[in-house]
């Protein structure tokens, strides 16, 4: 299995934690406040048991911070918009799409133009 599949994955489950516990809360207007933030924080728990694992994992295949951060944005955009729209009932507009493209150009960038160490 290639190396950074492990990451890929680890922080896809990773963000969906996130993503419910930053977003799930819209839909429940009418519950005290600090309700969903104790809530919330307890789905986060979640994700950090996902993400710091998929982030050493990761380093130690030889993947840098910066690349990490940048999959982890990439993989944040695609599990939002099937939440948004899944969940939320979000339509999003082409201007989000372009947005989300050019997130995924700095993927690109990363990924395919690394710099040598000695430059």
């Amino acid at each position: 299995m290639k190396a950074y599949l492990i990451p890929v994955l680890l922080l896809t489950i990773s963000n969906t934690f996130m993503t419910i516990a930053w977003y799930g809360h819209l839909k429940f207007e009418k519950t005290a406040l600090w309700i969903v933030i104790l809530v919330s924080w307890g789905i986060a728990f979640f994700e950090y048991c996902f993400q710091v694992p998929a982030n050493r994992i990761g380093n130690v295949a030889g993947t840098s911070a910066g690349q990490l951060k940048v999959m982890q944005e990439a993989i944040t955009l695609v599990v939002f918009v099937v939440f948004a729209k899944v969940y939320l009932g979000d339509k999003l507009a082409w201007n989000y799409y372009v947005a989300f493209a050019l997130i995924f150009g700095a993927v690109f960038m990363v990924f395919f133009f690394r710099h040598s160490p000695n430059s």
